[in-house]
């Protein structure tokens, strides 16, 4: 699992890397009883304070997506390699909102923005397709 965080995106990096937890178990891409990236290596590897790293799965922890083993880490919960349609949708849902109010303010046409997206999706999926073959 891969987790990246961008410092301009108006949203707090704790955060931004309990949405990609998610996503990640939501895909299936992050398998139930697969160990998270430790504190300090996850840390180091976004340049961000270990505190930020322990807050975000902490945060996980309270919500039930992962499961502390002293001194082994933190493991996707049993039970959470899919989350329900309504957890998918409240992830992805302040991402879009920022993509709408950017471009609103950037005043680009709904029909661009769209269209933006569909390239956007068929980047992806030819790229990840690409990968599997």
């Amino acid at each position: 699992m891969r987790i990246q965080v961008q410092f301009d995106l108006g949203q707090p990096v704790y955060a931004q890397i309990m949405d990609q937890v998610k996503s990640a178990a939501a895909s299936g891409a992050l398998q139930s009883g697969e160990a998270l990236p430790g504190i300090r290596p996850l840390a180091e590897q976004l340049r961000v304070n270990r505190n930020t790293v322990a807050k975000a799965y902490l945060e996980l922890e309270r919500e039930g997506v992962v499961e502390t083993r002293p001194g082994k880490g933190c493991f996707l919960r049993n039970g959470q390699t899919r989350l329900h349609k309504a957890a998918r949708s409240e992830v992805l849902q302040p991402l879009v909102d920022a993509v709408v109010v950017q471009a609103h303010h950037l005043q680009v046409r709904d029909e661009d923005v769209l269209q933006m997206f569909r390239d956007r999706l068929t980047h992806f999926r030819s790229a990840r397709l690409g990968n599997q073959g």
